[in-house]
């Protein structure tokens, strides 16, 4: 949408003349290593992502605490050279829906996501729906996808 936006008011700008700030154009993406190598220091940061799809799952629904059912939540992990992050897609809450992942396997893809590192208390999406960090996982570093698009070369 801020890509789409952008074309629209950066054109006929550009065409009277008047440069625009790099900030209306698509961000850098972030390097997975690094998120993974310091991950607190990514928790809850928005980046973008780009790499190939791995291991597409389907998840069950699953309920909230206040017993909303989400529907069409899956995971999978993204690949970029020697590193790989988790990725969750989160369901449709408080209706049935059916909907299948956006991504196959081996797509290349640009993910726009938020970072959690949960090590104190905090929660993940898992193949059981949404589940708290136990102290032996302290290690989990996850992205929370909000946007998913292709990457055509």
């Amino acid at each position: 949408m801020l890509h789409r936006l952008s074309l629209q008011i950066g054109l006929p700008l550009i065409l009277l003349g008047i440069a625009l700030p790099n900030p209306l154009w698509a961000a850098e993406p972030a390097d997975i290593r690094q998120i993974l190598d310091d991950p607190r220091v990514y928790h809850l940061r928005h980046v973008t992502l780009h790499g190939t799809v791995r291991d597409v799952h389907s998840l069950a629904p699953y309920k909230l605490p206040n017993e909303t059912v989400c529907y069409g939540a899956y995971l999978f992990r993204l690949e970029n050279g020697d590193a790989t992050i988790p990725v969750a897609v989160l369901g449709i809450c408080g209706s049935p829906v059916v909907r299948d992942p956006e991504v196959e396997d081996g797509d290349h893809v640009e993910v726009s996501a938020t970072i959690q590192a949960p090590s104190h208390g905090g929660h993940y999406l898992s193949f059981r729906g949404p589940q708290a960090v136990a102290e032996q996982e302290e290690g989990i570093v996850q992205a929370v996808a909000d946007r998913i698009l292709p990457i055509v070369e």
